[in-house]
């Protein structure tokens, strides 16, 4: 039995017991299979499909940093240009030796206005800042600008959803236009992710899935958990299929030259044993090399892994509409796969 026949037969168990709603999409030896399972709207029975759209969470942190490197490759910026340098917003106790590499690479040591080493409850946040007002990357500064460092920059990895908040005011300020219309632009269309975008959560359009949060016995949406509209460090939407397209791109350099392509994919900092991190790609490696680049993300009602197997000619791509389902399910398909013989 081929993996993608086993891996669709797991999914579909899971979904049976209403763990799993959402798609996935496998690429295999370039024969691509697609499903949806479970419902996109509960209410109204209207069922998930492979070509349903799912809010992306912080897997779309990857867009911002080939964002980042575009506007490297046309000399507007460079990985080693600092903060300072290349954003008229002051930080008054930011280190002022901060790079767009550090931002990169989660390892500016700056403060984060969701800090996930302290903090589990995203919906904590709109206790004070309501969600509605959440609109454009700079609607996040109050919420970490006069924050105190946390370490040096490139002391260590912590992952910092401000700092990519930073990276999208710099590709607003360097390119002169919003962060949103500049991925739209430069990325989306670029591939053919035609079904992919930064819908408002109270504008969804044809085909999304609406998040949901199970309560007791009952679920409620997410559209009170979550910002308005997603911006540099979460909160897209896309498909399973447009994420095997933006895969396919970028791995054949259609949005990037093949130097900063090799760069992004790279493992530049060390997560830990086995866990790398480029430029908003995450890596698992062992005995000696990468086997897997991915991207993940996980908010209340949302939760996606996005990933390939370069070595193995594979290509998993699952996201879901119930919160952190994606991760665990990921984790048995790579159990199944690196427990077989290479």
């Amino acid at each position: 039995m081929n993996f993608t026949k086993r891996a669709i037969e797991i999914i579909e168990n899971d979904s049976k017991q209403d763990t799993f709603s959402g798609a996935i999409c496998i690429v295999e030896n370039n024969e691509v299979a697609a499903e949806g399972y479970g419902f996109a709207n509960r209410s109204e029975k209207i069922n998930n499909t492979a070509t349903t759209r799912f809010g992306m969470a912080s897997g779309c942190k990857v867009f911002t940093a080939v964002a980042i490197c575009q506007l490297a490759e046309q000399g507007r910026l460079s990985f080693e240009t600092r903060l300072k340098d290349c954003l008229s917003i002051t930080f008054p106790h930011f280190d002022p030796e901060i790079t767009i590499h550090h931002l990169l690479t989660h390892s500016s040591g700056i403060p984060d206005y969701f800090d996930e080493e302290v903090m589990d409850d995203f919906e904590q946040l709109w206790e004070t800042v309501p969600m509605y007002r959440i609109q454009e990357p700079k609607d996040f500064l109050p919420l970490f600008q006069h924050g105190e460092m946390k370490f040096r920059p490139g002391e260590k990895f912590s992952y910092s959803n401000a700092g990519y908040i930073l990276l999208g005011l710099i590709v607003e300020q360097v390119s002169g236009r919003s962060f949103t219309t500049y991925v739209e632009n430069n990325i989306f269309r670029r591939c053919g992710m035609n079904d992919s975008g930064y819908f408002r959560m109270d504008q969804l359009p044809e085909r999304t899935a609406f998040g949901y949060i199970e309560q007791g016995e009952s679920w409620r949406t997410n559209i009170y958990s979550l910002p308005v509209q997603g911006g540099p460090d979460g909160g897209a939407f896309t498909t399973v299929l447009d994420m095997k397209t933006f895969w396919d791109a970028l791995f054949s350099n259609q949005l990037l030259s093949p130097q900063n392509t090799d760069k992004l994919l790279s493992p530049l900092i060390q997560v830990n044993e086995r866990t790398y991190y480029g430029y908003g790609v995450w890596m698992l490696g062992f005995e000696g090399r990468i086997r897997k680049h991915f991207v993940m993300g996980s908010d209340p009602g949302v939760s996606l892994q996005s990933s390939v197997y370069k070595d193995r000619k594979l290509q998993v791509h699952l996201i879901g509409n119930v919160g952190g389902r994606a991760h665990s399910l990921s984790r048995v398909l790579d159990e199944m796969l690196f427990s077989e013989s290479d």
